[in-house]
């Protein structure tokens, strides 16, 4: 089955048709490093993941590249009031993205291009725009695009453009959807703390031109995926498309994909209202990073996804199960059982349905839902004896190819020194019927994060996640 993606371009559901068979150029908007980022920002950063992981787990040779903006009105403020150069202030809060991402198991992009790195890249860009009469210059020697001249402009975010006043400028880098203005390419600084001294005068990039350049000195004038979050529709990408096609002459991107934003307990995400969360939040509140990575995938891109702590539990205790029940193929994997029941139709449903979720734009929920099936038919079997190390075995590697998109499989478990000894203690308790010795180890055990369950075979032990 081919895969299927929402193209907010078309605002069709299209089937995905690489430019070059076989290789798949992904370009997705990464962060501004002027502070942590938000779960909002990881919702977007981990289907983007999916995305990725999936286009390999269908066999392309994927080529992702995700900027680093480290040079805006917010990087250039926040800077200047730590009294610290530019490239000191972003270094720090870039780290610290990629150590959150790291914690989510976040596939590393194959390139993370910094946009103070790649100056002469944009000043290029803006010297094709003007010589092919798309900027015009003001009067304190910036320069602006002028969407006049673009006939194309507004159809990716489906702007209304009537009543468009031409000449009306604006300088920020970010600005509100009814604003529709030319917008600046390069920012004249003069004696500016942060510029750079360029054939079209001493100043600094607008944000817009930034991934113009990145993605196109990786990817290519044309490419196959952009992705981002809704709020990038308007104006940053509609501002790519715009200098990039009237620079080269070429279409910019085959497919634009977007996710839809993280609500928080029902409302908007904010400072104000107490319910804005970093990554580092959830972690001090003692919540397990596979639990955070299930609950922010769980939710198909293109819906709304509704963060609450209720859901947090409820994707720890999904995670706990899946852990539970790799655990219990695990064990009977080693101890060599033979006979039991066929499995091979359950496994070939489970791959069926968990393919055909994903190939349907990714829907991360029918996915989830196909492995959850698994879980609930084979189980039985598991509780009742009924099935061979070979089949646990078949299971196991059915899961395996399935977690590497999801990539929510437990780590592999070690043991503290002192807990096996106290694994081998209970077990004499029980075999001496010493049941409250036994539950007080027990009790010890799961303080230490490691879990045991007593079944036929013996006992069995597993991390907590």
């Amino acid at each position: 089955m081919p895969l299927f993606v929402s193209n907010t371009l078309s605002g069709l559901k299209e089937e995905f048709v690489p430019l070059e068979p076989g290789r798949a150029g992904l370009y997705t908007c990464g962060p501004t490093v002027y502070n942590f980022i938000h779960i909002g920002n990881l919702r977007t950063f981990l289907w983007e993941d999916v995305l990725r992981r999936h286009l390999e787990f269908s066999g392309y040779a994927v080529t992702h590249v995700m900027n680093i903006t480290d040079v805006d009105d917010k990087t250039i403020r926040d800077s200047a009031k730590e009294g610290i150069s530019l490239r000191a202030f972003t270094e720090r809060f870039t780290e610290y993205f990629f150590e959150d991402i790291r914690t989510l198991r976040v596939k590393p992009a194959h390139h993370y291009p910094r946009a103070t790195d790649f100056i002469p890249q944009m000043v290029e860009i803006i010297r094709k725009l003007t010589e092919r009469g798309f900027t015009y210059t003001s009067e304190d020697g910036s320069v602006y695009f002028r969407i006049a001249a673009f006939p194309g402009y507004g159809r990716l975010a489906k702007l209304d453009l009537e009543g468009i006043k031409p000449g009306a400028r604006v300088a920020t880098d970010e600005y509100e959807k009814e604003d529709v203005r030319d917008f600046a390419l390069w920012k004249a600084e003069g004696d500016g703390p942060v510029a750079w001294d360029t054939p079209i005068g001493r100043g600094r990039p607008g944000w817009h031109i930034e991934c113009s350049a990145m993605s196109s000195h990786y990817l290519g004038e044309t490419f196959d995926l952009h992705t981002g979050a809704v709020d990038n529709i308007f104006p940053h990408h509609e501002n790519e498309i715009a200098q990039s096609e009237c620079a080269s002459g070429k279409p910019f991107v085959k497919y634009w994909l977007h996710a839809e934003h993280l609500i928080v307990d029902g409302e908007k995400m904010a400072k104000s209202k107490g319910n804005f969360y970093t990554l580092r939040d959830l972690l001090e509140k003692g919540h397990a990073p596979l639990a955070i990575r299930y609950l922010l995938i769980s939710v198909p891109y293109k819906k709304k996804l509704n963060f609450t702590f209720a859901g947090l539990e409820g994707a720890y205790q999904a995670v706990d199960r899946l852990s539970n029940f790799i655990a219990r193929l695990n064990g009977l994997v080693e101890s060599g059982a033979d006979g039991g029941a066929d499995i091979l139709p359950q496994i070939k449903s489970f791959k069926e349905g968990f393919r055909a979720g994903l190939d349907n734009d990714l829907n991360t929920a029918e996915a989830i839902g196909a492995l959850f099936s698994f879980i609930r038919e084979v189980n039985p079997l598991l509780e009742s004896n009924s099935l061979s190390a070979l089949n646990a075995g078949l299971a196991l590697q059915a899961l395996r190819e399935a977690d590497a998109v999801l990539d929510l499989f437990p780590p592999a478990p070690k043991l503290q020194e002192e807990a096996l000894p106290l694994i081998k203690e209970r077990e004499v308790m029980r075999k001496a019927k010493r049941w409250a010795e036994a539950d007080a180890i027990r009790t010890q055990l799961s303080e230490m994060g490691v879990i045991l369950e007593d079944t036929a075979q013996g006992t069995r032990w597993r991390k907590k996640i």
